[in-house]
């Protein structure tokens, strides 16, 4: 099985790509391996594009990135189609006041994701 965890280098290569850069060393410096996990392929005209399970990592990104901003700031602006993932999931609620908060299946993965990340050293 391929480790397919990915750096942050890799992550703001599949965010430059989605966005359609065409030259950029940060792109460069990941394709191959992008390429290899199936996040990404080259079209026939040489053009580097997200793959269905690139545009899914990218996705799965922004809904941690959104747990985690809510639970610092339950007023943290989301994305619709982020918020609509994460509340039919039941990770967050709306408040009354405005804003989500996280639930406590929204808290249990949270803590689920921290602790499968490597420790700083």
């Amino acid at each position: 099985m391929k480790n397919e965890k990915l750096t942050g280098d890799e992550y703001d290569a599949l965010e430059w790509i989605r966005r359609g850069t065409r030259t950029n060393p940060c792109i460069g410096r990941n394709a191959k391996r992008l390429s290899g996990l199936k996040m990404a392929q080259y079209e026939r005209n040489g053009t580097l594009v997200l793959t269905p399970k690139g545009q899914e990592v990218l996705f799965l990104r922004r809904c941690v990135q959104a747990l985690r901003a809510l639970d610092a700031d339950p007023s943290a602006a989301i994305d619709d189609d982020v918020v609509q993932f994460l509340s039919r999931k039941s990770h967050i609620a709306a408040r009354e006041e405005g804003g989500y908060t996280l639930t406590a299946r929204g808290r249990e993965s949270l803590a689920d994701i921290a602790a499968q990340e490597p420790q700083p050293r």
